[in-house]
């Protein structure tokens, strides 16, 4: 069977993915532009800097750091965040792009893909249309950017009904007997 665009360029995000050195998520990120791929990132430390896999442990983890939570003390940059810096770095506008992104847990298994607070924020100020993730009903889940906005507009940020994390929280929590340490 022939994927759908979306699947097609979701399972290109998915390969991106095996390049990060999260030792939480791995996460691939390509925005796509008038059907052609414009720009790639995934989940890892700044260029010449030390990363989770080099030193050998994941800083959040050890200071027992909720998923979406704290991102000033990670030492990734995320993989929405890579692909619009790395447009901007060969000079490629966004406007009117589509943002694509592929997660999964440290066990490889697909998880929901959305974007933390601060890469949304980037996401609705780059001009990007619309950002496709994979969803934790295991679909292809599509949303518009400007009604990101919007809702923004009505309501505060933190009323988003979907936010990055709450499924891992709650999986962490199960793993963990019921603490959320």
């Amino acid at each position: 069977m022939r994927p759908t665009k979306e699947q097609y360029y979701l399972n290109i995000a998915k390969e991106i993915a095996q390049r990060s050195t999260c030792f939480r998520t791995r996460l691939g990120a390509i925005i796509v532009k008038d059907d052609a791929i414009v720009a790639t990132g995934y989940n890892g430390a700044p260029r010449k800097t030390k990363d989770c896999e080099e030193r050998g442990f994941c800083l959040r983890d050890k200071l027992k750091i909720p998923h979406g939570q704290r991102y000033e003390l990670c030492r990734s940059v995320h993989a929405e965040m890579n692909c619009i810096i790395n447009s901007a770095r060969a000079g490629v506008s966004l406007l009117g792009g589509d943002l694509y992104l592929w997660a999964q847990d440290r066990d490889g298994n697909p998880i929901e893909a959305l974007p933390c607070f601060v890469c949304k924020k980037m996401i609705i100020n780059s001009g990007i249309k619309r950002f496709i993730g994979w969803g934790k009903e295991k679909n292809v889940k599509i949303y518009q950017i400007e009604d990101w906005a919007k809702e923004w507009q009505d309501k505060d940020i933190i009323d988003d009904k979907e936010q990055y994390g709450a499924d891992q929280n709650l999986t962490d929590k199960v793993l963990n007997n019921g603490c959320s340490c």
